[in-house]
């Protein structure tokens, strides 16, 4: 009574843990960084670049990450040539 269909199954069962897991990881790191570089723009804190950071780690799995990624690093680009145009500087 050598039933393989229970071996195949354990193995996909054990991807799908496996893979969920790492999606699980990944959407809590980088869900922290995002809200605690929200945090940061209210208070003392470099939360721009911790908002881009979380969603870099979140645009290693999932898409919609990687847009908001370059939405934020386009945000950044502008806040910065705006303090260097308030400065002065070049």
């Amino acid at each position: 009574m050598g039933d393989t269909g229970t071996v195949a199954d354990l193995g996909t069962i054990a991807r799908w843990v496996g893979r969920s897991a790492k999606r699980i990881a990944v959407a809590v790191v980088g869900g922290a960084l995002v809200v605690g570089g929200v945090v940061m723009l209210a208070l003392p804190g470099p939360g721009l670049l911790v908002i881009i950071a979380g969603f870099a780690v979140l645009a290693t799995e999932f898409a919609w990450a990687n847009a908001a990624l370059g939405m934020a690093k386009r945000r950044a680009s502008q806040a910065g040539q705006s303090i260097k145009r308030r400065t002065g500087r070049r």
